[in-house]
Order: C-alpha cells, then sequence, then structure tokens
C-alpha cells in the first residue's frame, strides 16, 4: 500500500508540479530530502543533492516517527509543503503537509490525534536567546529548524506543492 502511495506522489509531482520547480544553480529542485539520523535537509535533483543544510529536530527525534500529537518527534514519510508564513518566534515558516493519509489512518485506528502544524522553520533570535543555542541540539517540538540565513535561502528556492520526503 505505501508503495502505491509513494507512486502516486512522485506521479502527481511529477505532471502537476514541474512549472513550479525552483531551482538552484540553474538546475531544478525535485524535492526536499531530510535525513534525521544525519540532521541533514538536502534540495534534491535527479537523486542527487544540490544544497545541504543542517538541521534541528524534535526533541523526540532519536525514538522514532511521529505516532501521536505531543510526542515531540518529527514525522517520516512522504508529504508536501503546502503552505508557508512569516513567524516572530521562528523567523520564516513552511508547513509540511502531515499528517499524511497513513498517519492519519493509523491515528484513527489507533484511536489518537496524529498531531498537526509541522514546521521547517527558523530559529529564535533574541539577545535572551541567541541563535548560535539551538543550532546544534535538537529542540523542537517536532519541527525541522534551521539556521535563519539557511531559511532564508530554501524559502526562497523552495515552492509551495514540492514534496518532502522525511527518512529516518
Amino acid at each position: 500500500m505505501r508503495w502505491l502511495l509513494v507512486l502516486f506522489c512522485l506521479s502527481f509531482t511529477a505532471v502537476s508540479q514541474a512549472s513550479a520547480l525552483g531551482t538552484y544553480d540553474g538546475k531544478p529542485i525535485e524535492k526536499v530530502l531530510v535525513l534525521k539520523s544525519a540532521h541533514q535537509l538536502q534540495l534534491i535533483n535527479d537523486g542527487k543533492p544540490l544544497k545541504t543544510y543542517r538541521i534541528s529536530l524534535g526533541k523526540g527525534a532519536k525514538k522514532g516517527p511521529k505516532l501521536i500529537e505531543g510526542d515531540k518527534r518529527t514525522p517520516e514519510g512522504f508529504y508536501w509543503i503546502d503552505w508557508r508564513k512569516t513567524s516572530d518566534r521562528f523567523y520564516l515558516s513552511m508547513h509540511i503537509s502531515y499528517p499524511n493519509i497513513s498517519d492519519a489512518a493509523r491515528a484513527r485506528r489507533e484511536g489518537v490525534e496524529p498531531g498537526s502544524m509541522i514546521m521547517i522553520h527558523g530559529t529564535p533570535d533574541t539577545e535572551e536567546n541567541p541563535e548560535e543555542l539551538f543550532h546544534t541540539l535538537d529542540w523542537t517540538d517536532g519541527c525541522i529548524a534551521m539556521r535563519n540565513v539557511d531559511m532564508r535561502e530554501v524559502w526562497n528556492l523552495v515552492p509551495d506543492g514540492t514534496m518532502i520526503e522525511i527518512r529516518p
């Protein structure tokens, strides 16, 4: 069943988002890949990384994928960047379409809330909490955080509708 969902997502991306792809060094960004174990977010073209960024994850990231609201884990699977906003607290934020169909079905079977509002976002940067404090820690409630300079670059390169794959 999962392979069918992946196939659908890849087909949908190829057909409906071809004209909306961002580019880096003249190459289209086909998807965003998050490697949780490596603490990396990669912009992918033709199966190869164009650019790699260091990220911070949810405080419970080492315990596996997000299962329920409040577990402080970062999800794993295939999603979309579906909308964005500026944030006084986290600089810039791009929403990830969590929960997907599989996440929602699992949560329904288990009688739990899957959670929501998973974002790729920047970091606080105030006198009391300078950005450097956050960069090497897993500190979010399940989101993917980046240095603000990196978040600005990703914000400008990755359009809404781009697929994001999050791996363990």
